[in-house]
């Protein structure tokens, strides 16, 4: 018979918090595991190689309903990888995206930055950058528009 792991050891050996684990067990993304004697979390090595391929999933930048059809996908392993190819391909995308809005997002730092040569507060180019909100800057709008 397999040893069962508590949700404490779950969450030690992947790195995933308990409250993390309780809330995929909610959203359906990792199945409620049996319970001990005394009403506890007794976790599987499936459960163990499960909430692994999400946290790795996670790590990599995936968003849930992302996970969530690839976890569906891993449960078919005769079906075409496709649409695994398809989620990959689009997460690059969205890296790419984000590595373009944050090489913007450096570029006017560093030339707001180079602007300041120290002094005082009140002549400041940093703060002044800041403060002024009449430009319509559109950094950090979440939609990837740099302006």
């Amino acid at each position: 018979m397999q040893k069962s792991l508590s949700i404490g050891d779950l969450s030690r050996a992947t790195g995933v918090k308990p409250t993390t684990i309780r809330w995929y067990e909610a959203e359906g993304l990792l199945p409620e595991p049996g319970r001990t004697a005394g009403g506890h979390r007794a976790y599987a090595a499936s459960h163990l190689q499960r909430l692994g391929f999400i946290r790795h999933a996670r790590e990599l930048g995936f968003a849930m309903p992302a996970v969530r059809a690839l976890l569906d996908l891993a449960a078919e392993p005769e079906q075409d990888c496709g649409k695994a190819h398809a989620a990959a391909m689009s997460q690059i995308e969205a890296i790419d995206a984000k590595m373009r809005q944050l090489t913007a997002l450096r570029a006017e730092l560093s030339r707001v930055a180079e602007a300041c040569q120290g002094g005082r507060v009140a002549e400041c180019r940093i703060i002044e950058t800041l403060a002024d909100h009449t430009h319509g800057h559109c950094l950090g709008s979440g939609h990837g528009v740099i302006c």
